[in-house]
């Protein structure tokens, strides 16, 4: 049975899941993420600079400084707001959760490229891809045009979803908070060259350490979601062996927990993901996950969003069981001391 307190968690946390889905993000209300970039932006500008040594050290004060700043400042906004009315608390806690999470932002990214795919419109499907990648697309094919909207899609499953439902569970809006600061610091000055190879370290390295365990559970997660489409009829998903497949693949990726969503998707959806960027002109290449059993095309768009969604929910499912379960120990612990 799960205590009040985890009722209460799982219970905003799951009435955020639906304002998102419904409300998304809207541009008339602030972001937190916006403000925390804002504040990234001015202090890299005024201390990236100095030695190696130096560097590395003022981007690590930086990294401290955001992401406990983030947590605290939030903590004390709803510790606030708590004593005004507990009302005005829940509010802004649900919204502060909402704003963490881009479930439907992820989906609309993914239809903004497949709709003007569908008719044929690669003009129209490069563009809307462009929005939501770093790589060059101007001159990319149908097939190129989905790689890149299944990977964004497979990736930003962790960031934009479980990560945060995974913090948001066990320490609610400040820690969810705190999580998008990293994710923003990372996304901002994590980059391997001469500008933030040593100045971004440390934010690289706690974006790294922060997805390990929401990585490996969403690939978990995303093969029981291929497993269960498979099993109704909705999709039709290569699940057999798609989790060996992915252990092998995902470590060849760059990044030490983008690989294992990608890898998963790759190989249920039988294709073949990664290869040749490129970057301002500047080709940028990287190993190959899944195999190119069938060639890429819009439906496979379409088939990531829905895995995408599959997961998510089996993660909140999981997520919500074994802290039902930590709980429980914890209370039997304290009560036999």
């Amino acid at each position: 049975m799960l205590t009040p307190l985890l009722t209460s968690t799982v219970g905003l946390v799951a009435i955020a899941i639906c304002i998102d889905l419904i409300v998304g993000d809207p541009r008339s209300l602030p972001h937190p993420v916006v403000l925390i970039g804002s504040m990234i932006s001015r202090y890299e500008q005024l201390w990236n600079r100095g030695t190696a040594q130096q560097r590395r050290v003022s981007g690590a004060f930086l990294t401290v400084m955001v992401v406990g700043g983030v947590w605290l400042v939030s903590w004390l906004f709803l510790v606030v707001l708590a004593r005004l009315h507990p009302g005005l608390a829940l509010i802004a806690e649900l919204w502060l959760l909402s704003t963490t999470l881009a479930i439907k932002g992820l989906g609309d990214a993914a239809r903004a490229v497949a709709a003007p795919l569908s008719k044929g419109d690669l003009p129209t499907a490069r563009q809307a891809l462009g929005m939501i990648v770093g790589r060059d697309t101007q001159a990319l094919d149908e097939a190129d045009i989905t790689r890149g909207a299944v990977e964004t899609v497979a990736e930003n499953t962790v960031d934009g979803i479980t990560a945060p439902l995974f913090f948001a569970l066990i320490g609610g809006a400040p820690l969810a908070l705190a999580y998008k600061a990293v994710n923003t610091l990372d996304s901002m000055v994590g980059y391997k060259n001469q500008r933030y190879a040593d100045f971004g370290f440390a934010s690289a390295k706690l974006d790294d350490v922060a997805n390990w365990i929401p990585a490996r559970l969403t690939a978990l997660c995303l093969w029981f979601a291929g497993l269960l489409l498979s099993v109704s009829g909705v999709l039709s998903l290569r699940w057999r062996g798609a989790l060996q497949g992915t252990c092998r693949d995902a470590p060849r990726h760059p990044s030490p927990n983008a690989g294992w969503p990608e890898a998963m998707v790759a190989r249920l959806l039988g294709v073949q993901l990664g290869g040749t960027n490129f970057y301002q002109g500047v080709a940028s290449h990287r190993a190959t996950l899944g195999e190119p059993l069938e060639p890429l095309r819009l439906v496979h768009i379409t088939a990531t969003v829905r895995l995408m969604h599959g997961a998510w929910l089996l993660f909140f499912l999981l997520m919500s069981v074994l802290m039902s379960v930590l709980m429980s120990v914890l209370m039997e612990v304290w009560i036999w001391r």
